[in-house]
C-alpha cells in the first residue's frame, strides 16, 4: 500500500463528501494521518467522526502494511550476521530498510481504532463517514462507539488500555482531559485536540491545562499550533504524556550506536521468530 494513499483521486473523492468547510479539518486531517505513520500507535481513539475519520483510517492501514514489511526487511538484512556470527555495524545500520530499531518489530503491529460519535450534531458529515469508510475497504478498521463523551468511557473495549493517540475533535475537551486522561499511555501517548486557541473558553481550558502542568512537572508536554489565517476551527492543541517515560538512548556521543547487547539481542530474535514462523530452514532468507 503506497504511503501517499491519501492523496490519490479515488480516497480524495470519497472524503470529499464528508469535508464540512466549516469545521476546519482539511489541513488537520492529512497532518494526523502523518503523525500516526510517525508515532506507529497500537490504540487510536476518535472523539467526533467526520473528515478525519478515513484519514486515520488509512494511515493505520498502510502503517500495518508497511510495519510488516519492513519486519521481513529486517529479517533479511540480518541473517548474514547470525549465520556468521558477525557483530551488527554502520552497514547494517544503513542497509535498507535503514536506521530501524529491531525491539519495535518483536510483536506484529496490529493496531486498534475507536471512534466516539452519538451523531448528534447536524452540521457534521458523521452519520456518512461508516458508508465512506465502507466504499474504501476501510470499515473493519474502525470499531464506532455510539455515545456522547460523558458516556463512553464505560463502552470502550476492555482491552483497549492504554490509549497511544487520541484525536479530540469535541467541544468538551476539558471532560476529556479530565476523564480519558489516566487511559492514556504514561510512556509518550499523545492526545491532540482541536480548536481551543482564539475564543475565551478554549483560552481557559488552555490555562487550566497549562496550570495542571505546572502543578505536575513531568506529566506531559504541551505545545499548540496555529492556523492564524482562519477565524475560528484554527488550532491543534498537542499534549504527550511523560510521566512514565521509559529512557531511550540508542547512542553513545557522537551518535556511535549502541548496536551490542540488546539491540543485536532483538534483532536476532526477530531474525529466528520470523524463520520459525514462516517454516523455513535456519539457512535460507525469508521473502
Amino acid at each position: 500500500m503506497a504511503r501517499d494513499g491519501i492523496f490519490d483521486d479515488r480516497f480524495r473523492a470519497a472524503v470529499e463528501r464528508l469535508r464540512v468547510p466549516g469545521m476546519g479539518t482539511e489541513v488537520v486531517a492529512p497532518l494526523l494521518s502523518h503523525l500516526i505513520h510517525l508515532a506507529r500507535p497500537r490504540r487510536v481513539l476518535e472523539v467526533g467522526m467526520g473528515y478525519t475519520t478515513p484519514f486515520l483510517a488509512k494511515a493505520l492501514a498502510e502503517a500495518e502494511e508497511l510495519a510488516a514489511a519492513e519486519a521481513a526487511a529486517l529479517v533479511r538484512k540480518t541473517r548474514p550476521y547470525l549465520a556468521d556470527g558477525r557483530e551488527l555495524d554502520e552497514a547494517w545500520i544503513d542497509s535498507e530498510p535503514a536506521l530501524l530499531l529491531p525491539a519495535g518489530y518483536r510483536e506484529p503491529y496490529e493496531p486498534r481504532f475507536v471512534a466516539i460519535d452519538d451523531l448528534s450534531d447536524s452540521g457534521s458529515s458523521a452519520p456518512l463517514v461508516t458508508e465512506v469508510l465502507g466504499e474504501l475497504g476501510l470499515a473493519e478498521r474502525v470499531t464506532v462507539v455510539n455515545s456522547d463523551m460523558r458516556g463512553a468511557v464505560g463502552r470502550l473495549p476492555e482491552e483497549f488500555r492504554p490509549i497511544d493517540f487520541a484525536w479530540v475533535d469535541a467541544w468538551d475537551c476539558l471532560y476529556f482531559f479530565e476523564n480519558f486522561w489516566e487511559l492514556i499511555d504514561p510512556d509518550g501517548g499523545i492526545v491532540v485536540m482541536h480548536y481551543l486557541m482564539t475564543y475565551p473558553e478554549g483560552e481557559a481550558i488552555l490555562d487550566y491545562i497549562a496550570e495542571t502542568q505546572r502543578l505536575a512537572p513531568g506529566e506531559f508536554e504541551m505545545l499548540n499550533l496555529l492556523e492564524s489565517r482562519k477565524l475560528r476551527q484554527n488550532s491543534m492543541t498537542v499534549l504527550r504524556r511523560t510521566s512514565g517515560s521509559r529512557p531511550r538512548q540508542y547512542s553513545d556521543t557522537g551518535q556511535r550506536p549502541r548496536l551490542g547487547g540488546q539491540v543485536r539481542e532483538d534483532a536476532l530474535a526477530l531474525a529466528r521468530s520470523m524463520t520459525e514462523a514462516a517454516g523455513q530452514s535456519p539457512n535460507r532468507t525469508p521473502k
